[in-house]
């Protein structure tokens, strides 16, 4: 049995008059209390007959409409269904125990459903958090004529949704495939590199590059030819999650998990176009997810899928069994994208020892998410205290470029942006790769 405020203000409606008149009255107290009491009996009375009025949760039924996948941060509409199976109708409030970082609204919802008749509720999520978002029940509570007191039950309802990375670096995504199509299309390479193929014979127009000269081809058109190359397609790519417990850091509105992420689905999205096979490895000790063998339309959803459920571990990342991992997903990669923190040498040391290992064999690019407001903390000087943080925040960048030197010593790309830029700079560099043929 449950009561409301209703009943509540009844009782203090009768009581208090009761005893205060009847003490101003002059009358006895135990006159004046035997009232009250009889006040507070007949509230009784009304409460649990409006309780026995009220519609048996017990007799409805509840029925979902919710989708499989939704994208962090999207607004998902969803619907409860229930039907009143009883006599009597019924009116109420709904909670919809969905976990809290599922974001339902409402959070409580008023109900109205005739006898044998059915009425829907709209219940929308907004989810904060990747991963399985899940509800395993309906609390419904019924109200009686009077609305003093009623029923609650706890209806099993379970539900679960798969929350998805936004992929907000989606927006770069037409303008890359537009350079892509420029690059694949009508600006062929002129220089053959390792990653490229012939494209076609053209004659030569002052400017060009001579070493690209065919003679036999200029010998039979009697006029100097130029041979074309393309960016060779059919190159595996290898992006590798670092979800080690520097992933956990906070940049910006999320993590570097987050950011790395993004720059993964872009690069993805980007090389897949260009008609090279990518494979994801999400990994610390242990592979916490991998993508490979997808191609085309099945890309991108096995790559939101994948990561889903993906979050931070609060262990440092074996770069030995990394190396070990990519192998099994190709065993010559044209290029390897390492998405870390390369920021600190406490926890690039064991990054810098592997990367040797990759460079002999393929071209490597280490993509770091950096916190851009270290700038704005490097310039502050307004205050002794602000001089503190201004020498560590130097510091930090100081040792974020070490690091990228001594990438650049090791044959690696070092890349370090902001969680904003990081995505873009990355699917850029590749297309760079890909115009000089270095793929």
């Amino acid at each position: 049995m449950v009561i409301t405020g209703r009943l509540a203000m009844l009782t203090a409606l009768g009581v208090v008059p009761i005893v205060l008149l009847s003490s101003a009255a002059g009358g006895s107290a135990p006159v004046a209390w035997a009232t009250g009491a009889g006040w507070l009996g007949l509230c009784a009375v009304l409460a649990v007959v409006d309780r026995v009025a009220a519609a048996d949760p017990r007799r409805v039924d509840v029925e979902r409409d919710v989708p499989a996948r939704a994208r962090l941060g999207e607004a998902v509409p969803t619907t409860l269904r229930l039907r009143n199976r009883g006599t009597r109708p019924l009116r109420g409030a709904l909670r919809d125990a969905w976990e809290p970082t599922a974001g339902a609204q409402p959070t409580r919802a008023g109900v109205e459903v005739p006898a044998g008749e059915s009425r829907r509720v709209a219940i929308t999520l907004i989810p904060r958090r990747r991963g399985e978002r899940r509800s395993d029940f309906v609390a419904l509570r019924t109200l009686g004529p009077l609305g003093l007191a009623g029923r609650q039950r706890v209806l099993p309802a379970p539900a679960r949704i798969r929350v998805l990375p936004p992929f907000h670096s989606r927006r770069h995504l037409p303008s890359r495939l537009a350079r892509l199509r420029e690059l694949d299309g009508s600006t062929s390479v002129q220089v053959r590199g390792r990653g490229t193929e012939f494209d076609s014979l053209r004659e030569y127009v002052r400017g060009d590059d001579v070493r690209s000269i065919d003679w036999r081809a200029s010998a039979r058109a009697r006029t100097t030819m130029l041979r074309t190359w393309r960016p060779e397609r059919d190159r595996h790519i290898v992006i590798v999650i670092d979800t080690g417990r520097t992933s956990a850091a906070r940049v910006g509105d999320g993590t570097r998990l987050d950011a790395a992420m993004e720059a993964a689905l872009l690069l993805s999205a980007l090389a897949d176009r260009a008609g090279d096979h990518v494979h994801v490895l999400m990994f610390d000790r242990v592979v916490r997810g991998r993508v490979t063998g997808s191609r085309g339309a099945a890309l991108l959803p096995a790559l939101v899928d994948a990561m889903s459920a993906v979050e931070p571990q609060l262990i440092d990342t074996d770069w030995d069994q990394v190396l070990v991992q990519a192998a099994r997903l190709t065993n010559r990669p044209s290029l390897v994208v390492l998405l870390t923190a390369a920021d600190a040498p406490a926890s690039a040391r064991s990054l810098l020892g592997a990367v040797p290992s990759w460079t002999v064999r393929t071209r490597v690019m280490i993509g770091s998410v950096t916190d851009e407001s270290l700038a704005d903390v490097a310039r502050d000087r307004s205050s002794s205290e602000s001089v503190w943080r201004a020498a560590a925040a130097e510091r930090t960048l100081l040792d974020a470029r070490r690091i990228a030197d001594a990438f650049a010593r090791l044959g690696a790309d070092a890349i370090a942006e902001g969680p904003d830029r990081l995505p873009p700079a990355i699917a850029d560099r590749y297309l760079e790769l890909k115009a000089a043929g270095r793929l």
